[in-house]
């Protein structure tokens, strides 16, 4: 395998702008082409980060034999589609989250990896982080755990727009928007990394009136423990997230991008589990990414299709209970 990923870009957003200026830093990543359907913002994107080729057909893209991998973050609507699309051409796939709109869409993915023999994984930075596998290697000092609690709770600037009149797309289901789809997973994903499937879930929220989520609650039930999880994009919340164990607690201070995290034992003494990081936080999926393509591998072992899958099987009930609906699930729930 070539020490060089030659990488396509499809989406043109600030996320995108983050994933560069990471990625850049990671040995072996290499900016080859970009895809939008505006030849403007293609040209102008290509132009601006030294990019050889822009199309605006994503077909000719994943044929044309100028890249290895592709990441992905158009809207989420368009995930899987873009996604097969370029496994279908021996493309590995680096897919922002949530990876899908719904798990059949993520279970038509995998499959298409594994018939293409290509990576397919979700880019969700958190369970990556250095601070995330310290929270995993710590967890037996807690005892038996018996709650998670995880908070993301952070008022979005497009909903001032959106109470002006302008739905813009962070609140358009026809985009597969909204607030759990955008923050509550930050708050799932880590949970069935560290702790699997529960056995049952109830889901509350607030639903506006183009038809997405502003935010909610989930409770998730597990044989021992309970989780409860709040996230919104309505509100905002200062409150850090907790796994609280028999013997003490581990204390996160922001679940999407934990940095300063420690154990509060029950006798009263501490300990800091705090890691020293990059300060591009999503330098570390790309190094992952990057690094299974030249293993040969085709599955992450942190974001695996089964995390990803279960977190979106979680994300449809939750939906589900609180009538979050989006065009894209005509075709799954047929």
């Amino acid at each position: 395998m070539t020490t060089t990923i030659r990488f396509g870009i499809i989406g043109t957003n600030w996320i995108t702008e983050q994933f560069i200026d990471a990625a850049s830093e990671v040995e072996g990543f290499k900016l080859s082409a970009v895809y939008s359907r505006s030849s403007e913002t293609a040209e102008a994107f290509a132009a601006k980060h030294g990019i050889a080729d822009s199309y605006t057909d994503l077909e000719e893209m994943a044929a044309s034999g100028q890249i290895d991998a592709v990441y992905i973050a158009s809207p989420n609507s368009f995930h899987a589609r873009h996604a097969i699309a370029c496994m279908n051409h021996g493309i590995h796939v680096l897919c922002e989250k949530p990876i899908a709109s719904n798990a059949h869409e993520l279970r038509q993915m995998v499959a298409a990896a594994k018939e293409n023999g290509v990576l397919l994984m979700e880019a969700l930075k958190s369970t990556l982080l250095p601070s995330f596998k310290a929270v995993q290697d710590n967890l037996h000092k807690l005892g038996e755990v018996r709650r998670y609690f995880a908070n993301y709770c952070q008022y979005s600037s497009r909903y001032d727009a959106y109470k002006a009149g302008t739905v813009l797309n962070a609140f358009n289901p026809v985009f597969s928007n909204g607030a759990l789809m955008d923050l509550g997973i930050y708050c799932i994903y880590p949970l069935v990394a560290l702790f699997g499937k529960p056995d049952a879930i109830k889901a509350t929220g607030v639903m506006l009136e183009s038809g997405v989520d502003g935010e909610g609650s989930i409770v998730l039930q597990y044989a021992s423990m309970d989780a409860v999880i709040m996230y919104s994009k309505i509100t905002h919340s200062s409150l850090p997230s907790e796994i609280q164990g028999e013997s003490g607690s581990i204390v996160i201070d922001k679940i999407s991008e934990p940095g300063k995290i420690g154990i509060q034992y029950r006798n009263g003494s501490a300990e800091d589990l705090s890691q020293q990081t990059n300060s591009k936080s999503m330098y570390y999926e790309a190094k992952e990414f990057i690094e299974l393509i030249k293993a040969g591998r085709t599955e992450s072992t942190v974001n695996t299709f089964e995390n990803s899958l279960t977190t979106l099987e979680i994300m449809d009930e939750a939906r589900k209970q609180i009538g979050l609906v989006y065009p894209a699930d005509a075709a799954a729930f047929q």
